[in-house]
């Protein structure tokens, strides 16, 4: 006890204390030194904000070890700071190697900015989800069909980046799909991962779309490595889905232009008024699993 408070002592006591303070100020290198630090931690998150820390954290220590050279005239004072300027250099390339690695394309690039950057995810994160379609944006012309009432397999999930497109049943209209929406997502969320089936609507191109396309097994597969991506696409197409309830609720009426809530149970059981072609009669008492567009098997064919 006595070997380890004397250890204390001579730790705490082996320099005097400061009896007299300098009235001189450090020199300007030593003040821009502790600017760029005071700075450097003011950084967010992120490779840009990792950009931003590494570069001031640097330039400090930069400037920290260029004032022990030449006012201090300590060597030790100059090694650490100069490893640490070094660490914070390989750091900065390091952090910006990878910043260019994870770069995208134009429409890749949009749809981050558009869809996945408001809600705080990575770029690495996002790499690995454009990875997963094979860095493909796939062209639908004019009048071409997506998918066939009764004939197209659900084997993949979409997603619209640009165009429009025109879903119906039985040749009714049900609704349209607009950018930054999924094309398929009933049909996703009405299947589990080992079911199988075929689409009850026909979607098709009203104009020149573009789309992502994951294939459904590759998609399971990245979903399995990451729980992180499963959530967030799982959260991205409740959305969705909720979206296209939504757009059908606001075609449904029942008597003198009262609009019927399609979330309320009894609904099933209503028998709706006659309207007009226009309009989805009899859908919604097909709503299963969450799907607001799963209707009998049928089969259309489709204008080209």
């Amino acid at each position: 006890m006595g070997e380890n408070a004397s250890f204390w002592e001579s730790l705490i006591y082996a320099h005097p204390t400061c009896t007299t303070w300098k009235h001189e100020a450090e020199g300007s290198i030593y003040h821009l030194a502790s600017i760029f630090f005071v700075v450097g931690f003011m950084g967010g998150s992120g490779f840009f904000g990792l950009l931003y820390v590494f570069s001031l954290l640097g330039l400090g220590f930069l400037c920290s070890s260029v004032w022990a050279w030449l006012d201090v005239c300590a060597a030790d004072i100059f090694s650490w700071n100069f490893v640490l300027f070094a660490i914070c250099f390989v750091q900065f390339i390091y952090v910006t190697y990878q910043v260019r690695s994870v770069a995208f394309d134009r429409e890749f690039q949009e749809l981050y900015s558009a869809l996945f950057q408001p809600l705080g995810i990575s770029l690495t994160v996002y790499r690995k989800i454009v990875l997963c379609c094979d860095a493909e944006v796939i062209t639908l012309e004019k009048e071409h069909c997506y998918a066939m009432q009764g004939k197209t397999p659900i084997d993949k999930l979409s997603l619209l980046v640009s165009g429009r497109i025109r879903v119906t049943v039985d040749g009714e209209f049900l609704h349209y799909i607009f950018p930054l929406q999924f094309l398929d997502s009933p049909e996703w969320d009405s299947l589990r991962p080992t079911e199988e089936g075929i689409f009850q609507v026909t979607l098709t191109a009203e104009t020149d779309c573009r789309y992502v396309a994951w294939r459904r097994k590759k998609l399971y597969l990245l979903f399995a490595k990451h729980r992180f991506i499963s959530r967030l696409f799982s959260i991205l197409i409740g959305s969705d889905i909720a979206e296209k309830l939504y757009a059908l609720n606001d075609r449904v009426h029942v008597g003198q232009g009262f609009r019927y809530d399609i979330r309320l149970p009894n609904f099933y059981h209503v028998a709706l008024p006659e309207t007009p072609p226009v309009q989805p009669p009899r859908r919604s008492h097909h709503l299963q699993r969450g799907s607001p567009r799963r209707q009998p098997a049928a089969t259309a064919n489709c204008g080209s």
